[in-house]
């Protein structure tokens, strides 16, 4: 009888949370970005942020990637309600500054629209093999893919 070890699915979380915190950061610098300077270092990040988070979602399976970006989309909407009360309400209501208020809940709008989309973008891209990695062998006999057993 052979003895299965179970083994878990690679999870490299922290890429996930340097795209959250690169889209984060260059949502904000944008939206106070009056000069080219900082408007080309948002667009790095940016572009930082959709690398680490093409990683992620090469590292972590189909049903992880889609609990997540539901979990961030969810996460979006919940946040997005602040913008229609107000960000100068909200920061009146909330201790600190006002305006480090209204840029932290800009920052983290930004930030959860944004790697949601990245993780959506991510998993209908998998989806619809768009994708040069295989399969992990769950995914393949979820799939009914038996090419590796014998079928007598």
């Amino acid at each position: 009888m052979h003895d299965v070890i179970p083994t878990t699915l690679r999870s490299d979380r922290y890429l996930l949370a340097v795209s959250f915190a690169c889209f984060g950061v260059a949502g904000a610098a944008g939206a106070t970005a009056d000069e080219l300077g900082l408007t080309f270092g948002a667009t790095v990040l940016a572009v930082v942020g959709v690398y680490t988070g093409a990683r992620y979602a090469n590292l972590v399976s189909r049903r992880s990637l889609a609990i997540h970006a539901f979990a961030l989309w969810s996460a979006f909407l919940a946040i997005s309600a602040t913008h229609l009360v107000g960000l100068g309400t909200v920061g009146a209501v909330t201790p600190g500054p006002d305006g480090a208020v209204a840029l932290g809940l800009t920052a983290l709008t930004w930030a959860t629209l944004l790697t949601a989309c990245a993780a959506t973008t991510f998993l209908g891209f998998r989806e619809y093999g768009a994708t040069v990695s295989a399969d992990t062998p769950e995914e393949q006999v979820l799939e009914g893919d038996t090419s590796d057993y014998s079928t007598r």
